[in-house]
């Protein structure tokens, strides 16, 4: 059994390498963790004695096999409750993760299972991440940025990069969300803002930052 602590260091490492990190460093879990380096050599000591990763200065850090089973059925759990309080119990989209931080946890062996077959099977979290099926597998990761769209083209919000309350939040008031339907009309050279047009007819100018957090699919 591994500890909450464990878990989580478990499930960083997963994302970073699900981000392409050819080396994943104490310095990187330490960054995505907000934690001490030295804390987090600590831990990678303990993980690799419980035999759940394997570190290497030269090479980094890598989940091994039983690693990666119990860092993918985290995320699992996780990104299940997400879909599970926004679905069935009306919290808002920048409301769920803190709380499936928490509930991602419970231990029961078919937790995971019943609540998927209870949501339907869902491909993916409120966020537009791809949720993990009982084998490992997961749907396409959509990874095309509205910042990338050519001048004049349109496309639709299929996930979110970042997933802070204060981002969700600003979409919500925007009226954006997964499937909303965004064409890009004009790049500003100036200011690297970007213009515009959501839906059909509401216009309005974003950053450059705002468009690079925005997932999108032509």
């Amino acid at each position: 059994m591994q500890t909450l602590s464990e878990e989580n260091y478990l499930k960083v490492i997963y994302h970073l390498d699900k981000q392409g990190l050819k080396k994943i460093t104490p310095t990187a879990i330490a960054e995505a963790l907000n934690n001490n380096p030295a804390s987090v050599v600590d831990m990678i000591k303990k993980l690799a004695d419980k035999k759940l990763i394997q570190y290497e200065k030269t090479k980094g850090v890598k989940l091994t096999e039983k690693g990666r089973s119990i860092a993918v059925l985290i995320v699992r759990k996780h990104r299940l409750w997400e879909a599970f309080l926004l679905e069935k119990l009306g919290y808002g989209w920048d409301e769920v993760h803190e709380i499936a931080e928490q509930l991602e946890h419970v231990q029961h062996p078919e937790l995971a299972d019943r609540l998927d077959k209870f949501l339907g099977f869902p491909q993916y979290d409120p966020h537009g991440d791809p949720i993990p099926k009982a084998n490992g597998e997961t749907a396409i990761t959509f990874k095309t940025l509205l910042a990338e769209i050519e001048d004049g083209k349109s496309c639709k919000v299929v996930a979110v990069k970042d997933t802070s309350p204060s981002f969700l939040q600003y979409l919500k008031k925007l009226d954006i969300g997964i499937g909303t339907k965004i064409t890009l009309v004009e790049k500003i050279p100036f200011d690297q803002s970007i213009v515009i047009i959501i839906g059909k007819d509401v216009k309005t100018t974003v950053s450059r930052i705002f468009a690079e957090n925005l997932v999108v699919h032509e």
